[in-house]
């Protein structure tokens, strides 16, 4: 059985394996966004989090908060993994 594209992002994602600490409240959100910083496949989480409105938890260094209004403001976008993931051809 192959492993879908999904999953080969996040198998090199930082928070493999903290999957209880990217849901915080709060203040707690800061905390758990800085895990995203510096993270390889941070443009991957985003836009899996914002192409299937994933509506809890941080996702590629943005809260839920964050990614609602940017998806306000960008309505225009319909695949934002083709806007936040370089593929080489």
């Amino acid at each position: 059985m192959a492993v879908s594209s999904t999953d080969d992002w996040t198998m090199k994602a930082r928070c493999r394996g903290m999957q209880d600490q990217l849901f915080p409240e709060g203040a707690d959100q800061k905390r758990a966004r800085a895990v995203c910083m510096g993270c390889a496949v941070r443009s991957e989480c985003l836009a899996e989090a914002l192409d299937n409105r994933i509506e809890w938890g941080v996702w590629g260094g943005m809260t839920e908060r964050e990614r609602r209004q940017l998806l306000r403001q960008r309505t225009d976008i319909s695949s934002w993994s083709s806007v936040l993931c370089h593929k080489p051809s």
